[in-house]
């Protein structure tokens, strides 16, 4: 049986259970409902948007009345994101804008007093002890220059557990990193999926440091599970999968040993899953939107909402035994199913599985199109050699592989451009998404 999550420990403190005594659902629920309780009668006395927003709603008598209360949406933080603050902005210890790629969408503002960023750095702190141990380094791959940012946070988690982190940023340079992996001795790897991708495809990874790791942990994107294997395959070590947003407080869930979904952090976060077009809570088993409400924040609470990520609970115990729910990994966004002419449907996640075997790509973009009266599914993709033409046809024969995809060239309504024209593979730091370029069609 693989080790219990260091979270079931945490959790149970965090809620009040006498050491030694074994976390129970019972005690966990009542807990969450208690600080439900209190988030509610804090943002109607403290938040302008809650104290309207929550007008004509009662309060929960138990989690499974949570469906009275209404969403809360992205588009409703883009509007006024002062209106959700619950403290003075001189409380306010970091704002993080989030711009949303490909839109002229105003930006997100997300506020986090020092108490909201002390609670993240907690759960960094415990939930990496799935991975590393006292002694261990760190390499962080991630954005951590400015006080409270993500990489920041991680590295004050790791510093209580007794593991040095060091904080690189974004991969540059791959070859450099690859050299900074093996002259800093690390022994675990912190990053975007796509980063780390390109880390392990390149040339210079297996003279220099294939042995050196004994974990990895990817985050802040969604993870193709044909990254994840790529990556366990050629570093022979474990693959752990974060799922968060800054929402969230830039940490919300992480897998354990058991590495088959995540468990989020219950005493911080309660998680719905609900059907995307009727809001009905769904059962443990069945897929819907995830939408969370924070259980402790102060500076800028949030009430169910709405991510916009597609998941389910699993209803099966975890391997490792904890009572923790076990959230499936994310499949995917809502609004990223694209109808193609010929009746069927392509996703990026459905790209993915098919384009990231390949073993020379390290990244692609797609862009659904129109031409000549026909759909055209153009690809541009980033390989390890910097010459993509040599591999067109092992990408076109990827691509039909696809059930939809071939249906829709054979029925002649769609074309396939594996030269990548007009588009080129975007950075890393973007999250992939089919761009849909053709007239008077979306999701």
């Amino acid at each position: 049986m693989p080790r219990l999550t260091p979270l079931e420990g945490w959790i149970g403190a965090r809620i009040g259970l006498a050491a030694g005594a074994r976390l129970t659902r019972s005690a966990l629920e009542q807990y969450q409902l208690d600080r439900l309780h209190e988030t509610l009668a804090y943002v109607r006395e403290q938040s302008p948007f809650y104290r309207q927003q929550l007008t004509e709603s009662g309060t929960p008598a138990s989690l499974e009345e949570m469906a009275t209360l209404p969403f809360t949406t992205p588009d409703q933080i883009r509007e006024d994101d002062r209106r959700f603050l619950c403290v003075s902005a001189g409380e306010i210890e970091r704002v993080v804008t989030l711009h949303s790629s490909g839109t002229t969408a105003p930006p997100k503002r997300l506020h986090f007093t020092a108490h909201d960023l002390e609670l993240t750095v907690d759960f960094f702190h415990h939930g990496m002890g799935t991975m590393v141990r006292p002694g261990q380094r760190v390499l962080i791959l991630m954005p951590g220059e400015l006080p409270g940012s993500v990489g920041d946070l991680l590295a004050k988690g790791l510093q209580r557990l007794g593991v040095t982190g060091i904080i690189h940023g974004l991969v540059r340079d791959s070859e450099e990193t690859l050299r900074r992996i093996v002259e800093e001795e690390i022994d675990c790897l912190v990053g975007l999926p796509v980063q780390l991708l390109g880390l392990t495809r390149h040339p210079a990874a297996r003279r220099l440091c294939r042995k050196r790791l004994t974990s990895i942990l990817v985050s802040a994107d969604y993870a193709p599970l044909a990254v994840k294997e790529a990556l366990s395959t050629f570093w022979e070590v474990p693959v752990f999968d974060h799922y968060g947003m800054t929402e969230m407080g830039l940490g919300g869930a992480v897998e354990c040993a058991g590495l088959c979904g995540y468990h989020p952090r219950e005493a911080d976060l309660y998680l719905e899953i609900v059907d995307p077009l009727s809001g009905e809570i769904l059962p443990d088993g069945e897929p819907g939107e995830v939408v969370f409400t924070t259980l402790t924040r102060r500076g800028m609470p949030l009430v169910r909402y709405r991510t916009g990520d597609l998941a389910r609970f699993l209803a099966e115990p975890c391997p490792c035994g904890s009572v923790l729910r076990q959230l499936e990994r994310v499949r995917g966004r809502m609004g990223g199913v694209f109808s193609l002419a010929s009746g069927g449907q392509l996703s990026i996640t459905q790209l993915d599985e098919a384009l990231f075997p390949l073993p020379f790509l390290l990244n692609y973009q797609a862009i659904l199109g129109q031409r000549d009266c026909r759909e055209v599914l153009s690809i541009g993709i980033e390989t390890g050699s910097g010459n993509s033409a040599g591999f067109t046809s092992q990408v076109q024969d990827a691509l039909l592989a696809l059930p939809a995809i071939a249906e829709a060239v054979a029925a002649g309504v769609l074309t396939l451009d594996t030269d990548g024209t007009g588009c080129s593979a975007p950075s890393p730091t973007i999250k992939r998404a089919i761009i849909d370029t053709r007239q008077g069609s979306g999701p």
